[in-house]
């Protein structure tokens, strides 16, 4: 539990490192957090974004407690792992979870927030995952 503290700390330092600091992290800048603070918070957007952690770790967790496997997820998956990641997710777990992955890749650089962070790396990651779907 400790590492998974740790890894939060680290994305959240990454933020306050540009916004207080002055020193971006990749594209992570002062202007960049306070441009996403306020998309969300003019849209009225941030419960729906929210929803991803929910259905991750909420649907997840009430099945665990009930002794059942979650819902399968059977729409196609691109997965792509960055280093700065919270936690590294194997490759091993990713096909078990998502029996229909059309694209795994792992990069050089990027992190939780890897769409600030890396948006060239993030854009081309989306593309190539699912461009045969095209």
């Amino acid at each position: 539990m400790d590492e998974l503290k740790g890894a939060f700390d680290r994305q959240y330092y990454k933020i306050s490192r540009a916004f207080v600091d002055g020193q971006p992290v990749g594209n992570l800048t002062g202007d960049h957090v306070l441009d996403n603070i306020t998309l969300y918070w003019l849209t009225g957007t941030g419960a729906s974004a929210a929803r991803s952690y929910w259905e991750s770790y909420g649907a997840a967790a009430v099945a665990t407690a009930a002794a059942q496997a979650p819902p399968e997820v059977s729409l196609p998956v691109g997965f792509t792992t960055f280093p700065g990641e919270i936690w590294r997710t194997p490759r091993s777990w990713v096909e078990q979870s998502y029996p229909n992955v059309i694209y795994l890749n792992e990069v050089d650089k990027g992190g939780h927030f890897a769409a600030w962070e890396e948006p060239e790396i993030f854009s081309s990651e989306v593309r190539a995952a699912f461009r045969p779907l095209r």
